[in-house]
């Protein structure tokens, strides 16, 4: 079983996104008892809250549903737990590299590294405080990014 978490800020926006989506391509693809995945946040702002309820809406307009997640802070075990940890841009990689104990330090990485389409930067950027866009934008990347994370991930497994 290979373990994976995504990490943002908050636990309400692109992490719970990424997870929802893995989630469903996981299950699709038959990858289920095999790949398993969660999310986290670097902050405890939102702990026990629903990801964003915009999130919920655009995920949920592409048959994700986001709804039965709820927010929790990034925790020294899981770098322990999880054999990939990745953070949605490099202020999150850099927290989880002071918090990560150095001999998990492999394990850590920013999510995007796994798309391969050229198509986007390496970093998924917040939508929290944008429009509509961003939340689209989100879904796209967590869509390669996923799909590249998956295809590494299940040839190993």
């Amino acid at each position: 079983m290979t373990r994976i978490l995504f990490v943002c800020t908050g636990n309400i926006c692109r992490s719970p996104t990424a997870e929802g989506v893995a989630r469903h391509f996981i299950e699709t693809g038959g990858l289920g008892g095999r790949i398993e995945v969660d999310s986290a946040g670097t902050q405890g702002y939102h702990v026990g809250e629903a990801p964003d309820p915009r999130a919920q809406k655009f995920a949920m307009q592409r048959g994700y549903d986001l709804s039965g997640l709820r927010a929790r802070k990034l925790e020294l075990r899981d770098f322990q737990e999880f054999d990939l940890v990745l953070g949605m841009d490099r202020g999150h990689l850099e927290t989880m590299r002071r918090l990560c104990p150095p001999v998990y330090h492999p394990r850590l990485g920013l999510f995007m590294q796994f798309d391969g389409s050229g198509r986007f930067e390496a970093e998924v950027p917040d939508p929290y405080y944008g429009g509509p866009r961003g939340f689209d934008l989100v879904l796209d990347m967590c869509e390669h990014g996923v799909r590249g994370l998956l295809e590494t991930v299940s040839a190993r497994v």
